[in-house]
């Protein structure tokens, strides 16, 4: 059996230690010990998410948060705007439509970002709008939304600003309370290092306010029931008692770290990848605001981006991804968040490159590879 390797953007490799914090005797979920064990969660999350908001906690993928983001400030009728740079953005649209909102879509060219004076424009043409929603890194295209100049954008309007931060959080600096970010929603699986099953919801008071007039119907996603069951350091249903000992192991390795130093490292291995790709010739696919997080790369001529993938997959066992919708097929995408180190990177490279010549494509063997090792050993 051949030792797997992740390198996709999520889920990413889990820390050993972090996995026998996991493997400890399990404890019930409304005993005294875990409802310590929440308070420190609650805790942990404020610092990692920079805020002094409450930020929830739900046992769910990071769409579980989305969708807690629509339920929860809208009624049937609101208009809302939808950025959609990417597969992500739409599922925006499909959230609001899916509870009878009306969806403002701000389509955007993929592979590029959103301009704050166009989303400006049409809270200006439309006071009513209740809410922006946009990615902060819009996983299927690598690129990393303007979130802080949004937030100036709607500011001192109706709107709230709602972000999904599930590929970014942990991966780059998003001070919360800094930018005046009123929501900001998260997963575990990516930069935070966690299987997945956990998402996470930061609610400042502009968007508290919006909650109370709320006409959506919620009831397992109901913000109000958590803020006042998690108040009290219990979660209103079942919580997943193994992920959150495994939150705790990840808050102390982000401590021994220092968020700082995790944040240099990943765009050095992000700067490291991008500098190998363009040795061997090749683009990437986001022709502005590239993530550090992740790279999206346009796979060469006559070579199709899944059949990459593939050959990771079945000749190395390393896992990357492939383009999504009308990227399908033209792109490849590799992370460089959370537990991933610079070995993992340059074998991650050694792999594409050996794909790639396999598939055809002509190239100096070797390019990559010696382009990264040049940025890493300059760090």
């Amino acid at each position: 059996m051949k030792k797997v390797s992740l390198l996709a953007p999520g889920p990413t490799p889990v820390p050993p230690r972090t996995l026998l914090a996991m493997a400890q005797p399990l404890i019930h979920h409304r005993s005294s010990d875990f409802l310590d064990i929440f308070g420190q969660v609650r805790e942990g999350l404020k610092k990692l998410f920079k805020t002094e908001n409450d930020v929830l906690v739900f046992c769910s993928s990071g769409t579980g948060a989305m969708e807690s983001a629509v339920a929860n400030l809208l009624s049937p009728g609101d208009k809302a705007i939808a950025i959609r740079g990417g597969k992500f953005g739409e599922r925006w649209t499909e959230l609001l439509e899916a509870y009878g909102c009306q969806a403002v879509n701000l389509d955007v060219e993929w592979g590029y970002a959103v301009k704050p004076a166009d989303v400006a424009a049409l809270l200006k043409q439309d006071p009513s709008i209740k809410a922006v929603y946009v990615q902060a890194l819009e996983t299927s295209t690598g690129v990393s939304h303007p979130i802080k100049e949004l937030a100036q954008v709607t500011k001192d309007t109706g709107a709230v600003l709602v972000v999904d931060a599930v590929s970014a959080l942990g991966a780059y600096d998003i001070p919360t309370d800094e930018w005046g970010l009123d929501v900001v929603l998260s997963g575990s699986q990516k930069a935070l290092m966690l299987p997945p099953g956990l998402a996470f919801a930061s609610i400042g008071p502009k968007a508290l306010e919006m909650m109370k007039t709320s006409k959506c119907p919620k009831y397992y996603f109901s913000w109000a029931k958590e803020l006042k069951n998690q108040g009290i350091n219990k979660g209103t249903f079942t919580s997943p008692v193994t992920l959150f000992m495994g939150l705790l192991d990840i808050f102390e390795l982000i401590e021994e770290m220092g968020l700082d130093n995790i944040y240099r490292e990943t765009e050095i291995k992000s700067k490291a990848f991008k500098a190998a790709m363009a040795a061997l010739g090749l683009s990437l696919y986001s022709k502005e605001n590239a993530s550090v997080g992740l790279t999206a790369v346009e796979a060469p001529e006559g070579i199709d981006g899944q059949d990459v993938v593939g050959w990771l997959k079945n000749k190395y066992a390393i896992f990357i991804a492939g383009g999504q919708a009308q990227a399908k097929g033209k792109i490849f995408r590799v992370a460089h968040m959370g537990y991933i180190s610079e070995f993992d990177t340059l074998q991650g490279i050694s792999a594409i490159e050996m794909a790639l010549a396999g598939l055809g494509y002509k190239f100096d063997m070797g390019a990559g590879v010696a382009a990264a090792q040049k940025i890493f050993g300059e760090a």
